[in-house]
């Protein structure tokens, strides 16, 4: 089942895996065979994760219990002895009378039927909450693998950081020991360096609890990778916000419910068919030890005003029925709202990254070389100087920011129509 399910949502997943795996690996890999790709870790997940693969043992009690259900009523064999041990006539064995008879139950009202629906039911709603379980679990580890990518290139940022604070410290020095700026500058400039250094390290401790999570997906306690391959600044097409609605009322979190009404259904089903009563009959043969004879014997038994004992059930069963509809659509109410949040938030975080790439960032560069030239000439303060470098970190931090939750809503997106965006 854990196969069959790989292929059903694998594809899923596959158009943001391909996205984050266009471009080159981060520059901070080694090697290729230490770097892991979002489609390696989904696959890893989907063959091996211990919450996924427990409902394989849920499909085969689900199995076994329709297989109880659809068995017919078992047959029962008697045997009775009368009129022994006893005084006078019936002193010894004698006078005994002895009957061995079969005996069973007639189901009426189709409850065998009834069983066999209720069962179908529990086992469609046990399909439908794997593949909702598993894109909630392939959502979470995308999440994760994101957010690692967003780790690394904050981890070129800090090195580029690092990088303007060596070279500032470098030229202040050579500044003040011309007489041209104070002692003081030196310090915040070493100081600035050590923070530099200070979210370096940071950067890679994060990093390497993030591998830590992402290897608990498929079972492992320790990373067996090095770095992530993927770019987060690739973010695809954006689609209409109706089509994407329309995917969500078909998707596994709103067919567990529908699978949860007709299970409800089900019920209502077995709950009339339980107040009809069954039909006992018994039959056999007696034998009279005294004369030797012997002689058939049959029964038959129905209960009386079994139907009036069972419509207590029968009320409840509908009523759980009905509340089943309104739960559905308050989960499409809340679903419509945290798609609409995902979709509105892609967009706008997309739109706040082309801005930050193509305007921002190219300005700021230029005004940090400006910058930069002008106070080896004296002409800008170092107060100047570091502005100018922390508004252009700043806005790639920005940019960083914004891809990361361009594609996280995006990977919620996906979750939440069991479908992958188109290119």
């Amino acid at each position: 089942m854990i196969n069959t399910l790989f292929f059903r949502c694998k594809c899923t997943w596959l158009w943001l895996a391909l996205l984050l795996c266009s471009t080159a690996p981060s520059a901070i890999a080694e090697n290729v065979e230490s770097t892991l790709s979002l489609k390696k870790a989904l696959a890893s997940t989907l063959a091996q994760n211990p919450q996924l693969y427990q409902y394989r043992f849920t499909a085969e009690a689900l199995s076994a219990q329709r297989q109880t259900g659809a068995l017919r009523p078992a047959l029962a064999l008697e045997l009775e002895v009368e009129n022994f041990a006893g005084s006078g006539a019936n002193e010894g064995f004698d006078a005994a009378e002895t009957t061995l008879a079969l005996s069973s139950v007639i189901e009426l009202g189709g409850k065998r039927q009834a069983r066999m629906r209720f069962a179908d039911a529990r086992i469609n709603q046990a399909e439908w909450e794997q593949q909702a379980a598993t894109l909630d679990t392939l959502g979470k580890l995308t999440e994760v693998y994101i957010e690692g990518l967003s780790t690394q290139a904050n981890l070129r940022l800090a090195e580029e950081s690092l990088a303007l604070s060596q070279s500032i410290l470098k030229t202040v020095k050579a500044r003040s020991a011309r007489g041209a700026t104070a002692e003081a500058e030196v310090m915040r400039a070493q100081a600035a360096l050590t923070r530099s250094e200070i979210r370096l390290a940071a950067l890679l401790e994060q990093l390497e609890r993030q591998k830590v999570l992402l290897a608990r997906f498929w079972g492992e306690t320790t990373a067996g990778f090095h770095s992530l391959s993927g770019s987060l600044f690739d973010f695809g097409a954006t689609q209409d916000f109706d089509q994407l609605y329309t995917r969500v009322k078909s998707s596994p979190a709103l067919q567990v419910l529908a699978s949860e009404a007709r299970i409800r259904d089900a019920e209502v089903t077995l709950a009339r068919a339980s107040g009809r009563s069954d039909l006992s009959w018994r039959a056999g043969i007696k034998r009279f030890e005294e004369t030797g004879d012997s002689a058939f014997t049959a029964g038959i038994s129905i209960p009386l005003f079994s139907g009036k004992r069972r419509s207590g059930d029968v009320k409840a069963a509908l009523a759980n029925r009905n509340a089943v509809d309104y739960a559905q659509q308050d989960l499409l109410l809340v679903l419509h709202a945290r798609l609409f949040e995902a979709w509105s938030l892609r967009k706008q975080s997309i739109a706040a990254a082309n801005l930050t790439q193509n305007v921002a960032i190219p300005a700021l560069e230029k005004a940090l070389k400006l910058t930069n030239e002008g106070f080896d000439n004296g002409r800008y303060r170092y107060l100047d100087l570091i502005a100018a470098q922390e508004e252009l970190l700043a806005s790639k931090q920005a940019l960083i920011d914004a891809a990361t939750t361009a594609l996280i809503s995006q990977a919620l997106i996906e979750q939440l129509t069991g479908e992958a965006l188109n290119p």
